[in-house]
């Protein structure tokens, strides 16, 4: 009886052991097919409701961009333009919402209009200014230096000779 035992342990174990097998395989097989899975996706966005957020000003942040302010208003507000591209609107649609609800303190840049013009119109006219000046001194320094060079010694002509110089020269050397 004894050994009749050990036959039924024995496949019991074997049983045991391949059942065994196959629970592990199966949750190997259930892990790589969750890891390969992706999240769900969420709604897509279009690109510039990204972009947007690094080129609009914060309302909330003096002096920093809607992207780098981290209150709270800032990040509702990103997540309202991620919303508004999410349902189809445009960028033009977007920001002109924003202007209208903010003013121009959302700009990073000011309009080319009225004052705003004056930020455009310096630096050109500036530039155009002070290159003229530069042109104006250059040419005056190469005109300045065009002068009939003397003969320098390695010429081996000597310099035009002036009666009186040669006097004064000729009394300081006593000759």
């Amino acid at each position: 009886m004894r050994g009749r035992l050990g036959h039924r342990s024995g496949v019991r174990g074997l049983i045991l052991l391949i059942s065994t097998a196959l629970l592990l395989g199966l949750a190997a097989l259930a892990a790589a097919q969750s890891s390969t899975r992706s999240e769900p996706e969420a709604p897509p966005h279009p690109d510039w409701a990204y972009g947007l957020a690094h080129d609009l000003m914060s309302p909330f942040c003096p002096g920093r961009t809607l992207a780098e302010c981290p209150s709270p208003q800032a990040d509702e507000l990103r997540l309202w333009i991620l919303t508004q591209a999410a349902a189809g609107a445009s960028q033009e649609e977007v920001e002109e919402a924003l202007y209208a609800r903010f003013g121009d303190a959302v700009r990073s840049t000011p309009r080319a209009e009225g004052w705003g013009l004056t930020a455009y119109a310096v630096p050109i006219g500036g530039f155009l200014l002070g290159g003229g000046i530069v042109v104006f001194v250059l040419r005056r320094m190469v005109a300045g230096g065009q002068g009939a060079p003397a003969a320098t010694p390695s010429t081996g002509t000597p310099p035009a000779s002036d009666p009186e110089l040669e006097r004064l020269l000729d009394e300081e050397l006593g000759d």
